[in-house]
């Protein structure tokens, strides 16, 4: 009787480790310098925005897939890499003023603002001053130049 009771605990131990292992474990952020996507969210709604994920993407010119959020009502772009080295040398292909990222010549509807800070380059395209606010006092100054748009289709 005791054989069976210690298989019968071992059996229901199994059935919930391999329950919990289905489920995704949540990444928790802890208010730490903004190193990835989850702590770019968590600093953005700690200065007060409201932020909404709103799907993955890819873009051509960046080695990773991103994310796609919505910073009150404003489409922003964020792409994580593995580490900073990595995030590091595809930022240094973005030029100056944005409107090219390697050898991909790009025209964008607006002026491109891209920021680099812990894994991740952070891309919004317009020139809505309370975004732009935003984006500057979570993540600093963009590491494109921001004078004038480039002309767009």
């Amino acid at each position: 009787m005791n054989t069976f009771r210690i298989a019968l605990t071992i059996f229901f131990g199994l059935m919930l480790a391999a329950c919990a292992a289905g489920q995704p474990t949540p990444i928790v952020s802890h208010g730490n310098e903004i190193g990835g996507y989850v702590d770019l969210i968590d600093a953005l709604r700690a200065a007060g925005a409201e932020v909404e994920p709103a799907g993955g993407l890819e873009q051509p010119f960046f080695t990773v897939g991103g994310q796609m959020i919505r910073l009150n009502g404003l489409d922003v772009q964020v792409f994580e890499y593995a580490d900073e080295a990595g995030r590091a040398a595809e930022a240094e292909l973005i030029a100056p003023d944005g409107g090219s990222v390697g050898t991909t010549m790009i025209t964008w509807i607006d002026q491109p603002h891209f920021w680099a800070k812990g894994r991740l380059i952070v891309l919004y395209v317009g020139q809505d001053s309370g975004g732009l606010e935003l984006l500057h006092s979570v993540l600093g100054e963009p590491i494109t130049e921001s004078e004038a748009p480039t002309s767009g289709g």
